[in-house]
């Protein structure tokens, strides 16, 4: 009996230890391997604007490490700018010199700027990629997103962050 008994607890472990490890498993290929990439800030709703363009396979390997390379280097840069903001709300809740914040807002146009720079430079090096086609269903879905963004709630707006 005593046997019986402990046989049993230890298949109910073995079956607790299994379950275990499966719902660690599925949680992080759910997390890892699933998990989308973030939208494009050039269209947040539909996620990258070159994923509704239909390319080619030889496209795609151009685009996709092109849009790494981009969304990394958006990323960095809107990191800094946030950075510099939680500045400034300091620099204004202290009254400080108007000289230091006068420095900072000229830092955070400069951050800005180069936010356009590589929106710019992004987009002039994914036209390179398309057929002529593509390129002007590219532009529409551009006119679109910001069309849909006027009102100061779209992807270009400067209270978007410029995103």
């Amino acid at each position: 009996m005593r046997s019986k008994g402990m046989t049993f607890l230890l298949l109910l472990s073995l079956a607790i230890n299994a379950a275990v490890l499966a719902t660690i498993g599925y949680h992080y290929y759910h997390n890892t391997c699933l998990t989308p990439s973030d939208p494009c800030p050039l269209s947040p709703r539909d996620g990258h604007l070159y994923q509704s363009l239909g390319l080619s396979t030889v496209q795609l390997s151009k685009m996709e490490p092109l849009a790494q390379k981009f969304h990394g280097r958006l990323a960095q840069l809107q990191a800094a700018l946030e950075g510099k903001r939680g500045l400034l709300m300091d620099l204004l809740q202290k009254d400080s010199d108007p000289a230091a914040i006068e420095t900072l807002r000229r830092e955070m146009a400069g951050i800005q700027d180069e936010i356009q720079k590589e929106v710019i430079v992004h987009i002039m090096e994914s036209k390179k990629i398309l057929d002529a086609d593509q390129q002007r269903r590219f532009f529409d879905l551009m006119h679109q997103t910001m069309a849909a963004g006027a009102g100061g709630k779209g992807p270009w707006s400067p209270t978007h962050g410029g995103k």
